[in-house]
């Protein structure tokens, strides 16, 4: 199975407000960089995108490390908050719904196919790849201002 490093980024002006995702592919050394954005959304609905466009450029199963600096996709998917929001309707609570499942749908979708490793990295910390996903996601978002 290939092994595939995914780095991915969203950011937003205002909360909501146009909005723009980033994400890096790095397979045997050659990368590939996605991004894209929205008019009027949210910045975990952009964390969201960038890591579901970048599983689904992947042609076929693989071995998955994302990088991501989204506590709410990292912490959902490695403690299991998403797969039990789905499991009680999309609610976190008996009276409070999760967000985003429309999302959360297609990414758990994507976790299923793919043999995934999340680390969470510090945003705006230096890291390399963070900084030039965060420099794509802005760029788009910016095309919506």
């Amino acid at each position: 199975m290939k092994h595939v490093d995914i780095f991915t980024d969203g950011a937003c002006s205002g909360n909501p407000g146009p909005g723009g995702w980033g994400a890096i592919l790095r397979y045997n050394g050659v990368e590939k960089e996605l991004s894209g954005g929205e008019r009027e959304t949210t910045n975990n609905r952009m964390e969201l995108s960038a890591v579901i466009s970048a599983l689904e450029a992947l042609k076929e199963p693989c071995e998955v490390t994302l990088y991501s600096d989204s506590q709410y996709v990292c912490n959902a998917l490695t403690k299991g908050w998403a797969k039990k929001w789905q499991a009680q309707g999309w609610m976190r609570t008996k009276k409070e719904p999760a967000l985003n499942p429309d999302l959360w749908e297609r990414l758990l979708k994507l976790c299923e196919i793919h043999q995934m490793e999340i680390i969470w990295v510090k945003g705006h910390a230096g890291h390399p790849e963070n900084e030039r996903c965060d420099r794509l996601a802005v760029a788009q978002a910016k095309k919506f201002i």
